[in-house]
């Protein structure tokens, strides 16, 4: 391979990944998981029994790390 076509292709990848950086396109629908999931959290525990059950999830997830 050539040098002038090895600088080209390598100017093609760094293009794409620019591209790449740029789209944002599905992170809002990430963003709404996120909140959506925030705000049942908050919910179920305000309720008694639920709310037991969740400390026991966080405190097995927390002994897992």
């Amino acid at each position: 391979m050539s040098f002038s076509k090895l600088v080209e292709k390598v100017k093609s990848e760094i293009a794409f990944y620019k591209g790449l950086a740029k789209d944002t396109e599905g992170a809002s629908g990430i963003e709404y998981a996120i909140i959506a999931a925030m705000v049942a959290v908050v919910l179920a525990g305000f309720s008694g029994g639920v709310q037991n059950a969740i400390t026991a999830t966080f405190n097995t997830i927390q002994a897992a790390l």
